[in-house]
């Protein structure tokens, strides 16, 4: 189940990397699928199959008394090792790599994965710490449905290309703004180019006046 829960998040987030565009930018789709570039994004595709999974998984199981505290310390792990694999490289290649982020994903749910397993396969927890397993998983899911919506202006929301957050991060959102911002430039350009074409001609036409007028009869 260990491996089958692996592969099964690695592609369900792989996907949702790109359904977001793939659905032409649907609200709700955006709720859990990534809306930008941004590492908090990045993050949330890698939490919406282990959650997922971890509700099947505990289905399949029947109640387990550590189901909670598994979950919640699974989240906890992709939270942490996104950014920190993430920042790490990037401090030595100054850029994000595509390769280099793929594999840092797959290391981070093989590492999720293998704390949920240990922590659901332990002995049942204390209730302190069921509780609070459930206060931390809560918050991660308010962090979670928030987020994208909501995000704080930090880095970590901020789309490395766009420069922008949440759904105004979108990268086509972005070249669409672009391209009514290039559109409206251009009108005003033009206008200012007839006007100016049209003083030109006023000027010329006194000019004429002028001269005609100093004429002898």
């Amino acid at each position: 189940m260990l491996y089958v829960g692996i592969i099964s998040i690695t592609l369900v987030g792989v996907l949702l990397h790109f359904f977001y565009q793939l659905t032409r930018q649907n609200k709700f789709v955006a709720v859990f699928a990534a809306v930008n570039e941004s590492t908090w994004e990045h993050i949330k595709i890698g939490m919406t199959p282990t959650f997922i999974w971890s509700i099947i998984f505990g289905c399949n199981l029947g109640w387990n008394a550590n189901l909670l505290m598994a979950t919640s310390l699974a989240l906890s792990t992709i939270i942490i090792l996104i950014p920190l694999f993430f920042y790490t490289y990037t401090a030595f290649t100054k850029r994000a790599i595509l390769i280099v982020d793929i594999i840092c994903f797959i290391i981070t749910i093989i590492c999720s994965q293998l704390v949920f397993f240990h922590f659901l396969t332990l002995n049942v927890a204390p209730t302190f710490c069921i509780v609070m397993s459930a206060f931390l998983l809560a918050i991660e899911l308010i962090m979670y449905f928030t987020f994208t919506f909501f995000p704080p202006k930090t880095i970590f929301f901020e789309d490395p290309i766009t420069h922008k957050y949440g759904l105004a991060g979108h990268t086509e959102f972005h070249h669409h703004g672009h391209k009514h911002s290039h559109e409206h430039e251009h009108e005003h350009e033009h206008t200012h180019k007839h006007e100016r074409t049209q003083a030109k001609a006023h000027t010329r036409t006194k000019t004429r006046t002028r001269t005609d007028k100093k004429k002898p009869a």
